[in-house]
C-alpha cells in the first residue's frame, strides 16, 4: 500500500505553526498534559487550513490537509527530539 499521496496534503506553513504552538504549550504551561498536545496540534491545523483556504471554500481535502499537517508537526517534534537526544543530555548534566 502506497501512502505517498499523504505527503501532498502536508502544508509546510501549517506544519511549522503547529510545531511552534505545540512546543509553546509544552514549555509554557507545565500543568497542560502532554497527551493533549497532538489533539491541540490537530485542531490548530484544521483552523489554519480553513483560514488559509477561505476563498476556495471548506472541502474535505482542506480539513484533511489541516489534520495531517497538525499531526505531522507532532511527529516532526518527536523526530527532532529523538534524533538529537535532548532528554538524555538533560539527565547527563
Amino acid at each position: 500500500m502506497d501512502l505517498s499521496f499523504l505527503l501532498e496534503l502536508v502544508d509546510p506553513i501549517i506544519l511549522g505553526i503547529c510545531l511552534v504552538a505545540g512546543y509553546a504549550l509544552k514549555t509554557a504551561f507545565t500543568r497542560f498534559p502532554n497527551k493533549y498536545i497532538p489533539l491541540a496540534a490537530l485542531c490548530t491545523g484544521v483552523v489554519l487550513a480553513i483560514i488559509i483556504n477561505m476563498s476556495g471554500g471548506i472541502t474535505p481535502q482542506v480539513i484533511l490537509e489541516g489534520m495531517i499537517s497538525g499531526l505531522a508537526s507532532t511527529g516532526m517534534y518527536e523526530l527532532v527530539r529523538n534524533l538529537f537526544d535532548f532528554d538524555k543530555r538533560k539527565t547527563e548534566c
